[in-house]
């Protein structure tokens, strides 16, 4: 059977240098550290949270 688990793709494009802590953990929580950074994470409503707190900061890069 396949796969049918959807998944997003996030892109870290600004520094979290300079940002509150929240900012900073939030990025972490999403598996990015270092600019231009991706990780594939699993398509949940607590993700679409923490992608929809940084909007400055990461980029969807893939949806599937």
């Amino acid at each position: 059977m396949a796969n049918t688990e959807k998944t997003v793709t996030v892109e870290q494009i600004g520094s979290p240098l300079r940002r509150p802590k929240e900012q900073q953990a939030t990025l972490i929580g999403l598996g990015l550290n270092k600019m231009h950074r991706r990780s594939t994470l699993k398509d949940t409503p607590e993700v679409r949270g923490m992608i929809r707190k940084l909007p400055h900061l990461v980029r969807i890069v893939d949806e599937a």
